[in-house]
């Protein structure tokens, strides 16, 4: 792939840094755009420059001009698109601020690709947030965990869409949009329906990057609230695994073209929250202090997403464990604590919405 060059949105958020090392030390020719709203951003600049060659334009996607410029002065071979606005609960307080950013933002880059360059491979994160509740899907307690009691494989991407946010509207639009570019203008655009994607670079926050957050709180001793029982459980996927895919997809544009994805640990790589403190308590090798409060409104007892039409048509799997993967985000937490320490945005309380969101309990 010498020569070949990828721009990556939000390439100094956590997936993206992580996506940026990856294809640049694969030769790839990368840019990472980002506006550097977010806390960590520029520590992941940062530890970037160490080590990786790549050119960086610091771009807000809402503005238009801006983003026109960008594709205007280079030609990208892939565009890995992972800006945007993240949390529901923000996206209740200020839906079109989330609007512009997730919907808009991500339209004015499909379209100066549609215009620019597009033969170049298009990959839009989209979200699970687009099935909303998943009506119809049943669960059972099983053991100490939740489980599909009539999913083995878990969500499909056959599951009908159901926008139940601020943000799953505006993330499910994008979804929607990346797909219709594909069939209507030619472009290999897909969307890869996200679950709960965790690692190091993560500077997870109390209502989105709930692994990291978990992780962070119980090495720095601040307090952990569970909504709920504990038991509510997640497929995870540790984000080498994800970028892994991502390059997989590059690589093969006619096989993704105008397909969703979903994209998860799937059945072999499940984590409940209550697994998750006491992988935690067995590394600090003392108890956590948890307190439990009522169930948030909307809250899902199980997620779980089939990812067998990825592995069919890609060959992908995941290859990091559980096990491994947070205990490679522990260590890398352990040796940067003192970027966690001073307060900042991941220490703000988390908002309790009415909402019918299926979202995960929170620290």
């Amino acid at each position: 792939m010498r020569g070949k060059r990828v721009l990556i949105t939000g390439g100094a958020g956590f997936v993206g840094c992580n996506a940026a090392r990856y294809f640049g030390t694969r030769n790839w020719r990368v840019t990472v755009l980002d506006d550097l709203s977010r806390d960590g951003t520029e520590q992941n600049l940062h530890w970037l420059r160490d080590g990786t060659s790549f050119d960086f334009e610091r771009v807000d996607i809402r503005e238009r001009a801006a983003v026109e410029r960008v594709f205007s002065e280079r030609r990208y071979d892939a565009v890995i698109h992972l800006a945007a606005q993240v949390a529901v609960t923000t996206s209740v307080t200020d839906p079109r601020t989330d609007f512009m950013i997730n919907a808009l933002g991500t339209f004015n880059l499909l379209d100066a690709v549609r215009r620019h360059c597009p033969e170049a491979v298009f990959i839009f994160a989209s979200t699970n947030k687009v099935y909303g509740k998943i009506e119809g899907a049943r669960y059972q307690l099983s053991g100490s965990r939740y489980a599909y009691a009539d999913r083995p494989y878990g969500i499909g991407e056959e599951q009908a869409l159901d926008f139940l946010s601020p943000y799953g509207c505006s993330k499910g639009a994008a979804d929607q949009y990346t797909l219709d570019f594909a069939r209507i203008y030619g472009i290999p655009a897909t969307a890869f329906r996200q679950s709960c994607i965790y690692g190091t670079r993560q500077f997870g926050i109390e209502d989105q990057g709930w692994v990291a957050w978990f992780t962070i709180a119980s090495r720095l001793g601040r307090p952990i609230t569970i909504f709920g029982d504990g038991k509510q459980v997640r497929d995870v996927l540790f984000v080498d695994d994800l970028v892994r895919a991502y390059e997989a997809a590059i690589v093969a544009p006619d096989k993704i073209a105008g397909q969703a994805f979903n994209i998860g640990g799937g059945p072999g790589q499940l984590l409940s929250l209550i697994d998750l403190v006491d992988i935690l308590e067995k590394r600090l090798g003392r108890k956590i202090p948890l307190r439990f409060d009522d169930w948030r409104p909307g809250d899902q007892r199980v997620y779980i997403s089939d990812i067998r039409k990825l592995e069919r048509v890609l060959g992908w799997k995941p290859e990091v464990s559980v096990a491994d993967g947070v205990a490679q985000l522990d260590e890398w937490v352990q040796r940067n604590e003192a970027a966690f320490a001073t307060p900042a945005a991941a220490q703000k309380p988390a908002v309790k919405v009415a909402s019918a969101e299926p979202a995960l309990p929170a620290a």
